[in-house]
């Protein structure tokens, strides 16, 4: 059995294995059956193509007393990051997937997830022709992961194998580096569980709760994952204290798959408690009256945020920068309290956009005096724009190429200085919670960056010290207590009259840093500026 430690040329194997399970006999009773069991005989090594590595099935011990089965699968992360890469594919909702040099080679993950289910599927379903008494009963088990990635530490270990009919459930922290111990902890733990389980229910809830304590896949959740997940869950999960962190997890919070998978697990409990079918119960459900209201879409609430800053503001002469095609603009329209409304964008042809929306054809007189839409660049300064109460930039920054902002910065900041300045723009690391975007992309296709939180907060920051501003910051949309909301919003308010780079407002020259192309523009658009007639 020693040469069944290494596999191919390089470091023993030993120092690689991501999960082990071991099981007791005696004479009568071999624990060699575990080899039935798996499928796997124990005086052989063998080896399974997976899609990102491969999977090797070997035996370090194997008597009647004890038997353990050990399962490595060998990972090539430069082959894991190039095939997230691929067009209209999906990806984990990790970045740190993304990278090259990344932890997945050394720690159990939904990749080794995935291999236990192509490795063991027949043990995995409790199917056992040889010996169907033995995969029908409890054995006594120990599994150990000696590398487990676990986003809630040791605690949530507990809290979600606990439950789960195993005698002990040890997680002890890895440290961040030996040979440091005053550097902490990382974020990984050594698992160990020992009890009486049948083999099957042991595998399933390993094939779940992995990918669920890392919070990461490999590969983009359809809709099939929620059969998966009930399969695998069959017995245990609809009973669950931690149900709902489990199916959001495993779902990578695709909420309308989370939200589908609770309604069945909560058939599944009803039909337990009732004793019935569950076909039964769902019978039971009218599926004429349906009463849950629809999510408010993003853009609205968005909008509604920006309402309310602008009334708390008292403002009454607004700026909207990158107005698009004059969502916001008709908005504010629709409120007497703001009587000058200015929509400003660099694209003439979103601006004919905006004015169709807003009819400014049909518009009667006095009200056409409260709105005018120009074109002009947000990259130099227009002394048009000094003088209003205050200026929003709603999802604009990140059109623009990093080296741009400071331009826009003074242009907005330093030369037309409003009491009240609103900046959103997406938070990128609520991305992992849409579900049509692949890891690693940005909302937009024509977004030069997204910022996480800490970095908008640090930029805000930078901007409102620099040119003579107090800035708080308000989050848009549900604010997901893992990675925030899905828009943050920065709202300046103007603390001194004048800045030491403010300039006259007599010019329409281009700022510091500036350019006379704005990111956004068509390359067809004209580089004068124009009033689109309200």
């Amino acid at each position: 059995m020693e040469n069944a430690w290494s596999v191919g040329q390089g470091a023993p194997i030993l120092e690689r294995v991501f999960l082990t399970i071991s099981t007791y006999g005696s004479p009568e009773r071999p624990a060699t059956d575990l080899g039935f069991l798996l499928h796997k005989h124990p005086e052989r090594a063998q080896a399974f193509s997976t899609s990102h590595g491969t999977a090797h099935v070997l035996y370090p011990e194997a008597s009647a007393e004890r038997c353990t089965a050990a399962l490595l699968l060998e990972v090539d992360p430069v082959a894991l990051v190039r095939r997230g890469k691929g067009k209209g594919r999906g990806g984990a909702p990790d970045s740190a997937l993304a990278q090259y040099v990344n932890d997945r080679p050394y720690a159990a993950s939904s990749l080794l997830a995935v291999a236990l289910a192509k490795v063991f599927k027949s043990a995995l379903h409790g199917e056992c022709r040889a010996m169907p008494e033995r995969a029908a009963a409890p054995l006594p088990l120990r599994v150990e992961v000696p590398v487990l990635p676990a986003r809630g530490g040791a605690e949530l270990v507990r809290a979600l194998f606990g439950p789960l009919g195993w005698d002990t459930v040890e997680a002890e922290p890895v440290a961040l580096d030996g040979e440091f111990p005053e550097w902490g902890d990382s974020r990984y733990v050594r698992l160990a569980l020992e009890g009486e389980l049948r083999l099957a229910d042991a595998l399933n809830q390993l094939y779940v709760l992995l990918p669920v304590l890392d919070d990461a896949k490999h590969y983009w959740v359809a809709p099939d994952e929620v059969d998966k997940l009930l399969r695998a869950g069959d017995g245990w999960l609809a009973g669950h204290p931690e149900r709902k962190l489990i199916t959001a997890r495993y779902l990578s919070r695709r909420w309308g798959l989370a939200r589908a998978a609770t309604e069945r697990l909560e058939l599944v409990r009803l039909a337990e408690a009732e004793g019935l079918d569950v076909e039964d119960v769902d019978n039971a459900v009218d599926e004429t009256t349906d009463t849950e209201e629809r999510p408010v879409p993003l853009a609205e609430r968005r909008r509604e945020a920006i309402l309310d800053v602008l009334k708390g503001a008292g403002a009454t002469r607004v700026l909207d920068l990158g107005c698009g095609q004059g969502q916001l603009v008709q908005a504010l329209l629709k409120d007497p309290r703001f009587t000058e409304i200015v929509g400003v964008d660099v694209s003439a042809r979103a601006l004919g956009v905006a004015a169709r929306r807003l009819r400014l054809d049909r518009m009667g007189e006095r009200q056409a005096a409260r709105v005018k839409l120009t074109q002009g660049s947000l990259a130099y300064t227009d002394k048009r724009l000094a003088g209003y109460d205050a200026a929003v930039l709603s999802e604009v920054i990140e059109h623009l190429d990093l080296p741009r902002l400071p331009a826009l910065e003074y242009a907005v900041f330093g030369s037309a200085r409003p009491r009240t300045v609103v900046v959103t723009t997406p938070n990128v690391e609520y991305n992992v919670r849409w579900e049509s975007l692949p890891a690693g992309r940005v909302r937009h296709g024509d977004h030069r960056f997204e910022w996480t939180r800490e970095e908008f907060r640090a930029w805000a920051a930078g901007v409102a010290g620099q040119y003579g501003y107090g800035v708080e910051f308000v989050p848009v949309g549900e604010d997901d207590p893992e990675v925030g909301p899905p828009t943050q919003m920065a709202v300046f308010s103007r603390t001194e009259k004048t800045s030491g780079g403010e300039t006259s407002g007599s010019e329409s020259s281009d700022s510091a840093g500036g350019s006379r192309a704005d990111s956004r523009a068509d390359s067809r658009t004209d580089e004068a500026s124009k009033e689109v007639a309200a």
